[in-house]
């Protein structure tokens, strides 16, 4: 099975729907992979054949159990580099960044069961407002609704955030070239991010690194920011040497409208949090995105996450006020750790926690 059929395979999948080769074109658009009806169509044919896939009537192909077990299992090696080609896609695809701030930003998705949605925003409300995350916006779709392209199930709600693969569509439309080389866990002490403890290869993972952490709970995003102690996910690129003072104005300027997390920046053949740069490179740890869905999954609200799930216009997330109001009408009973965080960060808010957290994001290491 080739790449091309297995990812026709995903979006029938995840769908849960018979599609026709219209559908499945336009979804696998979305994601970075143009191909016209009539491969699709082929491919279709070929699925068919293997048991794969079978036609429902008019509606089109539904993916047949064969077919799930097929992306359960897989063949390894036709999947390697998938993940590193979908972030290349999807970067190309984002256009959000200093000259349109109203452009597509790509989302990590999390599934919450509906009576668990109150105790995910508390959650959503600490991770949103800290310097682990992106942006402090985020968006909910409901069940039966669609999330980019995203449906979400019955009894669920999803939750998507901002993905820092986002930022390297913003380097790359400043004509920063920018390459994703590693995900894993960075150990945090008393506010300030030690080291990289455990690596994943982007180039080389079939899955997203950072997910496949999140999956085997190795994070401790929320004893990270109740203790100012813990293990949160970050991720390592490189940009050329001389990109440094146009990268630093990006995100200067990007800060502006809600855009942030924690960007460490190397210097030229240093190593950076334990990670050796490459030669005429300079090393960048991001420290957001996916410790939003960690900290989900943590707190026992998360029925699943998915990174690098869809791309939204930046425009349709709504800030985490904003749901608090919408969403959580009175004062609800929030967990300690909620209760806790907010006294510290009231307690040190001139020049304690929150300011050290603030001052790493213009550090060089």
């Amino acid at each position: 099975m080739n790449r091309i059929m297995f990812s026709i395979l995903s979006v029938l999948d995840k769908a849960g729907i018979p599609l026709g080769s219209g559908d499945i074109a336009s979804r696998l658009g979305r994601q970075g992979t143009d191909l016209s009806e009539r491969t699709i169509r082929y491919y279709l044919k070929r699925l068919d054949e293997g048991g794969f896939t079978v036609t429902d009537g008019k509606k089109g192909r539904r993916i047949t159990a064969a077919g799930r077990q097929e992306l359960k299992q897989g063949y390894v090696s036709d999947r390697v580099g998938f993940i590193i080609n979908k972030i290349n896609n999807l970067s190309f695809l984002s256009d959000f960044g200093p000259d349109n701030i109203r452009g597509k930003v790509i989302l990590n998705v999390t599934l919450v069961p509906e009576e668990k949605l109150e105790e995910a925003i508390g959650v959503l409300g600490i991770v949103l407002r800290s310097p682990y995350s992106m942006s402090n916006r985020a968006i909910l779709a409901r069940a039966g609704e669609q999330l980019g392209t995203v449906e979400v199930p019955e009894g669920m709600v999803a939750v998507g955030t901002m993905c820092s693969i986002t930022l390297n569509g913003m380097f790359l439309k400043r004509g920063i070239p920018i390459a994703t080389k590693l995900g894993g866990l960075v150990e945090v002490v008393s506010g300030r991010p030690v080291q990289f403890v455990s690596v994943i290869s982007y180039e080389g993972s079939s899955v997203p690194p950072l997910e496949i952490l999140i999956k085997s709970r190795m994070t401790d995003v929320l004893g990270a920011m109740e203790e100012g102690s813990g293990l949160i996910l970050g991720s390592y690129r490189e940009i050329p040497e001389n990109s440094v003072a146009d990268a630093r104005d990006v995100l200067a300027r990007m800060a502006l409208h809600g855009f942030g997390g924690i960007v460490l920046f190397g210097s030229a053949g240093e190593s950076l949090l334990g990670i050796p740069a490459t030669d005429g490179k300079v090393g960048l740890v991001v420290l957001g995105g996916l410790n939003v869905n960690a900290a989900l999954e943590e707190a026992g609200v998360a029925a699943g996450s998915q990174a690098m799930a869809t791309l939204v216009d930046y425009p349709v997330l709504s800030s985490i006020d904003v749901l608090e109001r919408t969403h959580l009408p009175g004062r609800p009973q929030v967990p300690l750790f909620i209760t806790k965080y907010f006294a510290r960060a009231r307690e040190d808010n001139d020049d304690g926690y929150w300011s050290v957290l603030r001052a790493l994001k213009q550090m060089t290491f």
